[in-house]
């Protein structure tokens, strides 16, 4: 797929900062009308809510994995699928500095175990993307390989395993710290219902500003991917690196608006929820490239596509264990987690400059 003719550097640059924009602002329209269907639909937490959620939310990356898929691109699409896992949780380090209102990190505000079986499932589907990477590399039936069906596979079943996990956990306040958040997860969502009823919002009018904001995302995903790939070769910045890095960072600029507003309002088991449901959705795309390309995109992954891999899961562990200690005390408004994620993040893209070097 090829949208742009060739261009100089600067209108390439120009190209992919607007495309960039673009996908913020429709973002966070997006966000609000994910939240106003979800409970007029009464979605909520149920499977569908999680699902329109994870899609809403990834549709840059949606968009960006077709194109690269399509256009030959596939180190791009590789790259920005697991680099964008890392970058993902590193929003949750912007959230606990510039969200969180009270005195006390993100992650000792949102403890539950329902979070932390939500980095579990990250980590399985991460488990299945390293095993992909090992099998043959002429493995294909109907456009599809093994790999990529076990992690959709591992993704929904982790879907439902979430969503049982909000209704009944066989613990003490059914897996709710202490002294968390007082309100439930997802009561912000209800409030920008409420708002937007108040406002006299019909259904018809968010699904159609719903479906607006989606089609610019799509559209400026796939601008992003043909600018920035073209500007990236401009500079000789490897396909990997700059899917890893600069692209991961310009599509989940609607990860960071929707936990921005989540966390405002009080609702940081929603935001921790949300970057990691989209993380543990992330790799589902796999299958579309596959799809798409007709090629076994894992097996022919590079060293330094399970390099990023790896870097995503050992972020997630460090949330995870987070969750589960809830250390109390800041450090420059941040938990001692959000800093490590922070240094093991900054050590990771060096160690990627070296790999790919």
């Amino acid at each position: 797929m090829d949208l742009l003719p060739s261009l100089p550097f600067w209108a390439e640059l120009i190209i992919f900062l607007a495309s960039a924009a673009t996908i913020w602002v429709a973002g966070i329209w997006l966000s609000k009308y994910t939240d106003v269907l979800s409970s007029r639909l009464h979605l909520g937490q149920a499977l569908g809510g999680l699902i329109l959620l994870a899609v809403a939310t990834n549709l840059p990356e949606i968009a960006i994995t077709y194109s690269a898929a399509a256009s030959g691109h596939l180190d791009v699409a590789v790259s920005n699928i697991l680099g964008g896992i890392a970058i993902q949780t590193v929003v949750l380090v912007a959230l606990d500095a510039f969200g969180v209102r009270e005195r006390r990190p993100l992650t000792y505000q949102a403890a539950s175990l329902t979070l932390v079986i939500e980095g579990a499932v990250v980590l399985a589907v991460l488990g299945v993307v390293v095993m992909g990477t090992q099998l043959p590399k002429d493995l294909v039936f109907f456009r599809l390989t093994p790999d990529v069906v076990v992690i959709a596979a591992v993704w929904v079943a982790g879907l439902v395993l979430t969503q049982r996990s909000t209704r009944k956990l066989p613990w003490a306040s059914n897996g709710e710290a202490p002294d968390s958040q007082p309100k439930p997860r997802g009561h912000s969502q209800h409030a920008v219902e409420a708002k937007a009823t108040q406002q006299g919002t019909s259904t018809t009018k968010a699904v159609l500003i719903f479906a607006g904001a989606a089609l610019a995302t799509l559209v400026a995903g796939v601008l992003a991917e043909e600018s920035g790939t073209a500007a990236a070769d401009h500079i000789g910045l490897s396909g990997v690196l700059f899917g890893a890095t600069v692209l991961a960072a310009a599509t989940s600029l609607p990860e960071l608006s929707t936990g921005l507003t989540s966390t405002r309002a009080g609702d940081y088991k929603l935001a921790f929820g949300d970057i990691f449901g989209g993380n543990a959705f992330l790799p589902v795309l796999f299958l579309l490239a596959v799809v798409v390309s007709g090629k076994p995109v894992l097996p022919n992954a590079h060293a330094s596509d399970i390099y990023l891999t790896g870097l995503g899961a050992l972020l997630t562990v460090v949330y995870m264990a987070g969750l589960i200690f809830r250390p109390a005390k800041e450090h420059a408004r941040l938990g001692i987690d959000s800093i490590a994620v922070l240094v093991l993040y900054l050590l990771g893209v060096i160690g990627l400059v070296a790999l790919t070097g």
